[in-house]
């Protein structure tokens, strides 16, 4: 706790240090790209939720049937999430996606030939909005194939992500539940609904990487499903299609593959499927190391994230991390890697993303949206304390109430 209160803590001095100095000046609030701005009544109806979160998860963690259960957990985690956003005004979900540097403001290139917009990408690349720029192509083709389904507008984008990202807490907890047994998952889950993270998923795009990386796992777990193994496969093709950084992700599904020891079949119609996505993205002209190549040329001639000190966010970015998980995280983050295999082996995976991410230097800021897939699995060492563990519940909330009176995030 003290090792988590002190790097939080100097992540913020040293950066508005450096913001003073003149070193760190595209962001207003260092190590978060956001700033300072004070909630008052407008936080009310989240702290009454929270409070109904703490008193209430714990007791239907133990008594509720397992599928009952999932959908509760999947339902105050919406709630949550909601809730929380609407505290910016009642026109605060969709409205980060209304930015012009966001997916939505790309789409008009999408529109008249998807087909010539893909083969063309990497070429076009600087013409493109800051996060078409920063990403792989598949993300822009969600909200696009979105709307070809009728469902057009930045509020039913909104919606898909908020969906998608909750829905993380019913796979990670079918996910423990697999690699280790169901007690495990039903303590996580009262710590995966009221995790900090939740700050971030109402509305970045990160948080759809984070339910598509989250699903991809849990049915990898499911050893004895050809089908299932079917379907991990083509979420797991997807993720590098989705965001470059989830790359480093794939240590998740990797540790669960190396804890339920699927057969060989299972296995050989995972790793098919997973090349389909890739296949079909490069049949269709984009190659996706090309597409990395351009992408990290516009990052080092951008005035953002290239020009910040390396130095700093490196320690910094951890800090971020720390505030993602929440003190109950760390807390119990040391028992957990050290004496609980199956948990541990799932958090120790997504340190290892973190820290390959962190250490490549090409985060720099703005990781409280780039950490939220990995977070969530840090975020499961919580389950170490003993339930109803209330205490350490109020304390996550506590930290998720405090951050979103004090801090406005551009996502």
């Amino acid at each position: 706790m003290a090792v988590w209160v002190l790097l939080v803590g100097a992540a913020f001095l040293i950066g508005d240090a450096l913001r003073r100095a003149g070193l760190a000046t595209e962001d207003e609030l260092p190590p978060l790209h956001a700033r300072f701005r004070v909630l008052t009544w407008q936080i009310l109806p989240a702290a009454c939720v929270a409070a109904a979160a703490v008193a209430l998860l714990p007791r239907a963690a133990r008594r509720l049937r397992w599928r009952p259960l999932l959908l509760a957990s999947w339902g105050a985690a919406t709630l949550w999430t909601v809730v929380l956003a609407l505290s910016d005004g009642l026109d605060s979900l969709p409205r980060p996606l209304d930015a012009p540097t966001e997916y939505p403001a790309g789409l008009d290139a999408v529109r008249a030939d998807p087909l010539g917009w893909l083969r063309t990408f990497t070429e076009e690349l600087h013409g493109y909005t800051t996060h078409v720029r920063g990403h792989p192509p598949l993300p822009t083709l969600v909200l696009w194939a979105l709307e070809e389904t009728g469902l057009r507008g930045t509020g039913w984008s909104a919606a898909l992500i908020i969906a998608l990202g909750t829905s993380s807490v019913v796979a990670i907890a079918l996910t423990v539940r697999s690699v280790a047994d169901e007690e495990a998952a039903r303590r996580a889950l009262p710590f995966l609904v009221l995790a900090p993270l939740t700050l971030w998923i109402a509305t970045s795009m990160d948080a759809l990487f984070l339910g598509v990386g989250a699903w991809a796992a849990a049915l990898t777990a499911r050893r004895g499903s050809l089908p299932a193994a079917a379907a991990a496969g083509l979420l797991l093709g997807a993720l590098p299609y989705l965001s470059y950084g989830l790359l480093p992700l794939f240590a998740i599904p990797l540790a669960v593959v190396a804890l339920t020891r699927p057969g060989r079949r299972f296995l050989a119609v995972l790793l098919c499927c997973a090349a389909v996505v890739p296949l079909a993205f490069t049949l269709g002209g984009f190659w996706w190391f090309d597409g990395v190549a351009a992408t990290h040329e516009t990052y080092a001639v951008s005035r953002g994230s290239a020009r910040r000190s390396y130095a700093y966010f490196a320690f910094a970015n951890i800090a971020v991390l720390a505030l993602l998980v929440g003190p109950a995280t760390a807390h119990a983050l040391p028992g957990t890697l050290s004496r609980d295999r199956p948990t541990g082996w799932l958090v120790g995976a997504a340190l290892v993303g973190v820290a390959a991410l962190d250490l490549s230097g090409v985060t720099r800021g703005e990781v409280e949206r780039i950490w939220i897939p990995y977070a969530a699995w840090i975020v499961l060492a919580a389950a170490r304390h003993a339930p109803p563990a209330r205490g350490w519940l109020a304390a996550q909330a506590a930290v998720t109430l405090g951050v979103q009176a004090l801090v406005l995030s551009h996502w």
